[in-house]
C-alpha cells in the first residue's frame, strides 16, 4: 500500500477536532499520571510511559485523518 501524499504533511486540526484531541490527550494524561503513581521506577516504567506518549500521538492523528493518511 503506497502511502497518501498528505501522510507526512501537517494538517491544521478544525475546531472539532481540537475539542477531541483535548478530551483524548486530558485522558491520555490521567492515565499517565495513574501509571506514574503506581508503578515502580526502572527501565518497565519509562518504556511503558514512553509507549503511552506515542499512543497518544497517535491518537491525535487518527483524528486528522482517514487511514489511507488523507485529510478528514
Amino acid at each position: 500500500m503506497a502511502l497518501h501524499p498528505k501522510t507526512f504533511q501537517y494538517l491544521k486540526p478544525t475546531d472539532n477536532q481540537l475539542e477531541k484531541m483535548t478530551y483524548v490527550r486530558n485522558a491520555f494524561a490521567d492515565f499517565a499520571s495513574m501509571l506514574e503513581t503506581w508503578l515502580d521506577d526502572g527501565p518497565d516504567k519509562t518504556y511503558i510511559l514512553r509507549k503511552h506518549r506515542e499512543n497518544a500521538m497517535w491518537a491525535n492523528i487518527s483524528i486528522t485523518r482517514h487511514p489511507d493518511g488523507s485529510p478528514r
